[in-house]
């Protein structure tokens, strides 16, 4: 016998999507993406999502992401190529060379999610990367 879903905690203020509304497909859960992302990629997501139009297109240039998440532009940068890096999102520059644009949030790609391991791999380079260790 199935058990029926739990009910949440006040069902009297359940959240009704109203107005611009960006969705995020569960398989970014189920499928591992969001661990893959890390915090910095999915907070950069979210925010994309969050400022999406009807088209999945977001215009917040990299500054105004880092003032919105408090991080810095380096942890945009490095969330945003991850975002790519995944097809989970693209972009094109205002102009040829330009680092701001538009983002366009992509259909979550489909079959077996598979992440090569980029980015540190060690706790050095994990403190090089945040800044905390001069680079070599």
């Amino acid at each position: 016998m199935k058990r029926p879903p739990p009910r949440p905690p006040y069902p009297d203020l359940l959240r009704q999507p109203g107005g611009d509304f960006g969705w995020l497909e569960d398989r970014l859960l189920r499928e591992r993406w969001l661990a893959d992302l890390g915090p910095e990629g999915v907070a950069v997501l979210v925010l994309l999502a969050l400022a999406a139009d009807r088209h999945g297109a977001s215009y917040f240039s990299r500054p105004r992401m880092a003032a919105a998440l408090a991080v810095d532009v380096r942890t945009i940068d490095a969330a945003l190529q991850r975002l790519l890096d995944l097809q989970l999102v693209a972009f094109r520059p205002w102009r040829v060379g330009e680092r701001d644009g538009v983002w366009q949030l992509l259909p979550v790609p489909k079959g077996e999610h598979a992440v090569a391991t980029q980015g540190p791999t060690t706790a050095e380079e994990v403190f090089r990367e945040l800044g905390l260790l001069k680079p070599r």
